[in-house]
């Protein structure tokens, strides 16, 4: 997306700077495309995971991206390093949407939405405040990169009804986990394309691939085809690491009319 200019940070980064975590859901920063904040449901689980959503109110007209943006833009980001006892927190993502502007093809979302957040505390039976530098791209026809500080304390009101319907609702929002009969298996490629057989209910036109380039991957725009009445993804890679990882694998989604999964491929 060409037309997507990055603007130089130093003009338009929205450095709010958060007020004192006093409330279990930060106050909205605003900015010129839309607001966000920090929700969370109060209290940790038995697991000591404080369950909460990075809450994207965007204006008509306005998009923000998955955790891959493709040909531009800026994936949502989350740091915690100011926050006291949270060891840990992950981002999640609902299905996103394929959109091709003319310029390019991204992944994203083009109305509000709410991105699940998992906090891990470190301690779970010690109190915890969560300080959070946040950072995502918010775009119209220029990608407006935003940064804001958001400051959150569980506990401070930790039965908020309204708080948790929302982060329960978030929740329900994410893809299932894949099957065998709603997901996909990976197929022979080469260095330079993963190839991917999709399995899904309902109309196959309406069934969509999204893979995350992480971990120095970078992918192009999947290319659909049929292999043998199946349905075949062929997903140029761009860029590569040097070695493939050992640990872990890629985030995908796999989206039908009947609904989304993910899951995790190796690594190719």
């Amino acid at each position: 997306m060409q037309h997507l200019k990055i603007l130089a940070l130093g003009a338009v980064l929205g450095l709010g700077a958060g007020l004192p975590a006093e409330a279990s859901s930060s106050d909205w920063y605003n900015s010129e495309g839309g607001k966000v904040r920090l929700v969370t449901s109060g209290k940790p689980d038995d697991a000591g995971k404080i369950h909460g959503v990075l809450d994207i109110a965007l204006k008509p007209g306005w998009k923000t991206y998955w955790r891959d943006p493709g040909d531009a833009g800026v994936p949502p980001q989350l740091d915690i390093s100011g926050s006291t006892n949270i060891a840990d927190a992950r981002l999640s993502f609902p299905a996103p949407q394929r959109h091709d502007d003319g310029y390019g093809k991204w992944a994203g979302y083009d109305r509000p939405v709410s991105l699940p957040v998992t906090f891990t505390l470190a301690t779970p039976s010690q109190p915890a405040t969560i300080d959070a530098n946040i950072f995502l791209g918010i775009c119209e026809t220029i990608c407006i990169p935003v940064q804001t500080r958001l400051s959150v304390n569980p506990a401070s009101d930790p039965d908020n009804a309204t708080d948790a319907a929302l982060v329960k609702t978030a929740l329900a929002t994410l893809p299932s986990p894949a099957t065998a009969d709603f997901g996909i298996r990976v197929l022979p490629g080469d260095h330079e394309t993963l190839v991917v057989e999709a399995h899904s209910p309902g109309n196959p036109e309406s069934v969509d691939f999204f893979v995350a380039g992480e971990h120095d991957y970078m992918f192009g725009a999947p290319v659909r085809s049929e292999k043998d009445g199946k349905l075949v993804f062929s997903v140029p890679i761009l860029d590569r690491p040097s070695a493939a990882p050992t640990d872990g694998g890629l985030y995908y989604t796999l989206t039908s009319a009947e609904g989304a999964v993910d899951g995790l491929l190796p690594f190719p």
